[in-house]
């Protein structure tokens, strides 16, 4: 049965919601951060959903759907598709509720992930890795409910599931006792907890100003509320794992365009330098979508001066193999990462002169490698080189130019990027 994109989370209904979710999950803290709050001058809180007990707060809607099953829809099992909170969520809710389920995920879902919904679901759930990001796993997932007649819980576009993650706003209001809150950030991916969470605040504080926040390279939200009808992207940067989807919910469309007061995009090295802050400065482990809301502060830096301020923590699944590839995006984005392809004269000792005359005292070479096979010192290699600031750039460029070594810079050409390096 299709539902009418008319609606709205009553607030009954995400109290019913609470209410259910006793037991399941955690009320999880509102704690005052003191070194984003003296750097953006206001008084910044993390909603901790990193420490539910499946780091996420996805257990949430997953949970307040499921419990809503009829005794057929139990008796025929469910299925679902995520790249890996909301599986979760719903492993733990089929071996609470005791119900059947196949969980179709993507291929490249870290393993963390993949082992925790295991853990989580034991006997009582199947997984399926099928495609190369969530909308191949939810076709996949569409063809089995249809062939099985089996319930799909859907990861966002539900109202069960909406008034789950909607429970997070009304803990925040709860929490925040006397003080008003003036912004609320938030990641957004498929739009359930934004939807959810923007309804209670219209209803409970309509003053509050809810800012979606999305990867650069999946901005389906941001583009589909500037042309005002639902979009779907034709191809999305899948490094967000938590928030990067290509077509947002219909119903969570319809609230959120409503609701929100502004969407936004952090690039996806800035990301990735707040995922490394707060687990050096903080010891919080953030996943990249957990990290959305905290990066973009950055650019509301002015408007929230002097104001009461919540950043949604909202998971903590994340893969200590991709450390490498965060630091290095994070060293991009700053301008201290830079490739080359090199161009050595064809004489002895150039590779010498290379490090000598062309190298700043500061400058180290991380990563050499020639693209092609010849004697060593003669022909063209690919060279990384990580830089102690972004202006010494340009004088580098300069020597190698003058001294006849540069042969093409690689940081502003993704495709050749990707090959070579």
């Amino acid at each position: 049965m299709e539902v009418e994109t008319t609606y709205f989370p009553k607030l009954e209904d995400v109290i019913k919601a609470s209410e259910n979710l006793k037991g399941v999950a955690i009320v999880t803290p509102l704690s005052h951060n003191l070194r984003y709050s003296k750097q953006y001058n206001s008084n910044v809180f993390f909603k901790r959903e990193d420490l539910q007990q499946v780091r996420s707060y996805k257990i949430r809607g997953a949970y307040n759907k499921m419990s809503s099953l009829s005794e057929d829809e139990i008796k025929n099992g469910i299925v679902c598709a995520s790249a890996g909170n909301h599986a979760q969520g719903v492993a733990i809710s089929c071996k609470v509720l005791k119900i059947k389920g196949t969980i179709f995920m993507p291929s490249p879902t870290p393993n963390q992930k993949v082992d925790q919904v295991e853990m989580f679901g034991e006997e009582f759930i199947n997984i399926v890795l099928v495609g190369d990001s969530f909308d191949d796993a939810y076709h996949a997932a569409m063809e089995q409910c249809d062939r099985l007649n089996q319930t799909f819980i859907h990861p966002f576009n539900d109202p069960k599931v909406i008034e789950g993650q909607a429970t997070v706003g009304l803990e925040i209001i709860n929490q925040s006792e006397e003080k008003t809150i003036d912004y609320v950030f938030l990641p957004v991916g498929g739009g359930g907890l934004a939807s959810g969470l923007s309804s209670v605040f219209k209803h409970l504080s309509p003053s509050t100003k809810i800012i979606g926040v999305e990867p650069k390279g999946a901005p389906s939200m941001s583009n589909s509320i500037k042309n005002d009808k639902n979009i779907e992207l034709t191809t999305i940067e899948n490094f967000v794992d938590g928030a990067a989807v290509k077509r947002v919910g219909d119903l969570t469309f319809s609230i959120a365009k409503q609701n929100l007061h502004d969407m936004i995009t952090v690039d996806e090295g800035h990301i990735c330098q707040t995922i490394l802050d707060l687990y050096n400065k903080e010891a919080i482990v953030a996943e990249p979508a957990a990290a959305l809301s905290i990066a973009a502060l950055e650019h509301y830096a002015e408007e929230i001066q002097g104001k009461n301020v919540v950043c949604i923590i909202s998971g903590s699944n994340n893969d200590i193999t991709r450390t490498a590839e965060i630091k290095e995006r994070a060293m991009l984005y700053a301008q201290l990462k830079h490739y080359f392809i090199v161009k050595f004269p064809q004489r002895a000792g150039a590779l010498r002169q290379f490090v000598a005359e062309i190298l700043g005292p500061d400058d180290d070479i991380t990563y050499f490698q020639y693209t092609k096979k010849t004697n060593r010192e003669n022909g063209a290699a690919v060279v990384g080189l990580e830089l102690k600031s972004k202006e010494d750039l340009e004088p580098l460029v300069k020597r190698m130019k003058d001294k006849k070594f540069y042969g093409d810079y690689l940081n502003n050409k993704p495709d050749l990027f990707q090959f070579l390096v």
